[in-house]
C-alpha cells in the first residue's frame, strides 16, 4: 500500500471543506502530490520559513548520522517547529548519545527529544506494522473530527505513538485519547508545542483578526 497516498487522502478529508478540490487532485497522481503538499503548507500552523527549516534539519541530520554510522544504526529524524524527535535503535548507549549530539549540532535545531532505544534494528515487519498504526491513528483523527488532523503529526516506532504539533490543550487531550485507544498502540508520547486559541497561530480561521487599537482610544 502507498502510505504517502493514504496520508494525502486522510489529510484532504481533515481539511474539507476548506480544500474542496482536494480529492480529484489526489486521483490525478503526481500533480496531486504537489498540489496536496502546497495545500498542507497553507494550513500548517508553522510559518513557511519554519516548515522549510524543519525539512532542512531532517535532511542534514539524517545525512550526518548516515555518514557517521551507515547501516549500523536505525534512527529516524523528525523535526517539528525546529524541535527534533529521534526514534529507532542504536547498538549502545554511547552511540545513542553521540547521535543526539550530532543532531544538536545541526543549524536551527532548538532541542532534541531522544527516544531512540538501545536495541538491535527493528525488523521490516515491525516497521510495516508501525506504518499501519500511523495511518490507523490518522484515520481515527479524521473520523473523530475533534480537531484538524493536519495539526498533529504522528510518528510510530515499535508500536509507540509519538505526537508532534502546535496545538491547544484541548486538541492535545483529544489526540492523546484517540491515539491511546487505537488498537495495537503500546503507548503514547507527547512531543507537542502548545498555544492558545487567542494566539495568532492557533486562532480559528473563521474568526476575524483583532483590529489594532487607534492612538488615543
Amino acid at each position: 500500500m502507498n502510505w504517502k497516498r493514504v496520508a494525502i487522502v486522510l489529510v484532504c478529508a481533515a481539511m474539507m471543506p476548506q480544500l474542496q478540490g482536494c480529492f480529484p487532485m489526489v486521483a490525478a497522481g503526481a500533480v496531486a502530490a504537489g498540489a496536496g503538499a502546497a495545500a498542507l503548507s497553507a494550513v500548517d500552523r508553522r510559518t513557511t520559513g519554519t516548515q522549510v527549516e524543519d525539512e532542512g534539519i531532517e535532511l542534514r541530520a539524517s545525512n550526518r548520522i548516515g555518514e557517521r554510522y551507515g547501516d549500523k544504526v536505525h534512527v529516524n529524524v523528525t523535526s517539528f517547529n525546529r524541535g527534533v524527535l529521534l526514534t529507532g535503535e542504536a547498538p549502545d548507549e554511547g552511540t545513542r548519545l553521540a547521535i543526539e549530539k550530532i543532531v544538536l549540532g545541526v543549524p536551527n535545531v532548538r532541542g532534541v527529544t531522544n527516544e531512540a532505544a538501545v536495541a538491535v534494528a527493528s525488523s521490516l515487519s515491525s516497521r510495516s506494522n508501525d506504518s499501519f498504526l500511523t495511518s490507523k491513528v490518522k484515520a481515527r483523527f479524521v473520523d473523530a473530527n475533534r480537531f484538524n488532523a493536519v495539526h498533529v503529526k504522528v510518528v510510530t516506532e515499535n508500536s509507540a505513538v509519538y505526537l508532534l504539533g502546535l496545538v491547544t490543550q484541548q486538541e492535545a487531550d483529544a489526540a492523546v485519547e484517540i491515539a491511546r485507544t487505537t488498537g495495537g498502540v503500546r503507548k503514547v508520547v507527547k512531543v507537542l508545542d502548545y498555544c492558545r486559541v487567542t494566539d495568532e497561530a492557533c486562532r480559528p480561521r473563521d474568526q476575524p483578526k483583532a483590529e489594532p487599537k487607534k492612538a488615543g482610544s
